[in-house]
C-alpha cells in the first residue's frame, strides 16, 4: 500500500474520489493549478489591495474596480471552455494549449504588477497621466484571464 493510501480521509476529504482511471497522485498533481490560482488571488485581493489604498493613497473605489475586473471577465470562461473542448491542435492535444496560454496570461499579469506599482508610486521618468492605473488594470485583467482558465477547475470533470 502506498504512503498516500495510508492517509485518512480526515486529512484528504475527497480522496475517495480517486479511481483506477484517475489515481490520487494524479488528482493531487492536477490540484496544483488551483494552488497557483489561490496564490495569485492572495496577491490580487490581499497584498495589492492594501498597498494601493494605504501606501499609494489610491481611492478605494478605483481599487475595488480593479479587484473586480478578474471577476467581471469570468463569464468568458464558458466560451473558452467550449472552445477548449472542441479544439484539436496540430499535435492532437485538446485542452493543453488553453492551459498553457491561460498560465501565460496569469504570469504576464503578475509580471506587470510590480511595474504598475512603481508607476503608481511616482517612480517614473516621463509623467504620463493614468499610466499606472492603466498598467494596474491591465495586470488585473491578464491575471484574471489566467485565473479563470477554462480547464482549471471545470476541466477535471469533463
Amino acid at each position: 500500500m502506498s504512503n498516500l493510501a495510508c492517509i485518512s480521509t480526515k486529512f484528504l476529504p475527497f480522496s475517495d474520489a480517486a479511481s483506477d482511471a484517475l489515481p490520487l497522485t494524479q488528482l493531487l498533481r492536477l490540484s496544483l493549478f488551483q494552488i497557483s490560482v489561490g496564490m495569485a488571488g492572495v496577491m490580487l485581493l490581499g497584498t495589492l489591495n492594501r498597498v494601493m489604498i494605504v501606501e499609494l493613497s489610491l481611492p478605494a473605489t478605483l481599487v475595488a474596480i480593479m479587484v473586480a475586473l478578474p471577476v467581471l471577465i469570468a463569464p468568458f470562461r464558458a466560451f473558452l471552455g467550449h472552445k477548449s473542448d472542441h479544439y484539436r491542435s496540430a499535435l492532437g492535444w485538446k485542452r493543453i494549449p488553453y492551459l498553457w496560454f491561460g498560465t501565460l496570461w496569469q504570469f504576464g499579469g503578475l509580471a506587470i504588477m510590480p511595474a504598475s506599482l512603481l508607476v503608481l508610486g511616482g517612480d517614473v521618468v516621463h509623467d504620463l497621466p493614468f499610466a499606472g492605473e492603466v498598467l494596474a488594470g491591465l495586470a488585473f485583467v491578464m491575471t484574471g484571464l489566467g485565473m479563470h482558465d477554462p480547464n482549471g477547475g471545470s476541466g477535471l470533470g469533463r
